[in-house]
């Protein structure tokens, strides 16, 4: 063997050897979910479009200090940014428009409220101090189907056509204390969101099913888990950010 051949023979070894280069979460998205969507509120009305009175938290399951805390609200509190933490603010009747912040980092905005959520791929943030959205960390995930049990208790399927399914998993923590409704339904900073975000075509549309996992020992006597609908948008035309107080 030539010298020239052991080299090519030495350096194709060196590369078996060579593990994989990782790409990015951007790259390794599965599906495009960047743009703007628009919540479909097709059940529970009159919890989601408006201020429920005081006292009502019917199909959350709130222990007794839940309860007590809840009965604290008064009306003076109703538009606060408590109401827009990340275990709800997908809940309310809202707009997001969804970016990449940078190759690693999903970027998810709410015009209703004016919050930012930044979803973080195999990276975690480190010494980040307590807010209404907390820290999350993201992965991509693959399954056929995905089942959700609704608010009001009863066992849903959301898949339509033999869609394709691609779920992005989001855990969110480091939360400050904050509400699941507007009418003060509290959720406290040490709860733990996990949130699947499955995409899928109905003919000519697209969708996004955002099914929400609430687990709050403080508050709550049980997990509560959620599913929120949003169609896709053209464009932006009817982005409208409104801040909340406080």
């Amino acid at each position: 063997m030539t010298s020239n051949g052991l080299a090519v023979v030495t350096v194709f070894a060196a590369l078996i050897g060579q593990p994989a280069i990782a790409q990015s979460a951007r790259v390794e998205a599965p599906v495009d979910l960047t743009g703007y969507w628009v919540s479909v509120v097709t059940e529970d009305w009159p919890w989601r479009m408006h201020t429920p009175a005081k006292g009502d938290y019917s199909s959350i399951p709130l222990n007794a200090e839940g309860r007590r805390v809840a009965d604290l609200w008064t009306d003076a509190q109703d538009g606060s940014c408590l109401a827009f933490g990340a275990a709800a603010v997908l809940r309310m009747p809202t707009r997001v428009h969804i970016t990449w912040a940078d190759d690693s980092t999903l970027k998810i905005e709410t015009d209703n409220g004016a919050q930012t959520r930044l979803f973080h791929f195999a990276r975690a943030v480190a010494n980040a101090p307590r807010s209404l959205q907390g820290t999350s960390v993201a992965e991509w995930q693959q399954a056929e189907v995905v089942r959700a049990r609704g608010a009001e208790g009863g066992e849903t399927s959301a898949r339509v056509d033999g869609g394709a399914w691609t779920p992005l998993k989001v855990t969110t923590t480091n939360l400050r204390a904050a509400w699941l409704r507007p009418n003060g339904v509290p959720v406290g900073e040490n709860a733990l969101v996990t949130e699947y975000f499955d995409y899928f075509t109905e003919g000519e549309q697209q969708w996004l099913v955002v099914t929400t996992m609430v687990d709050d020992p403080q508050y709550l006597s049980e997990r509560l888990v959620i599913s929120s609908n949003f169609r896709r948008e053209h464009n932006g035309a009817r982005w409208a950010p409104q801040s909340c107080k406080g």
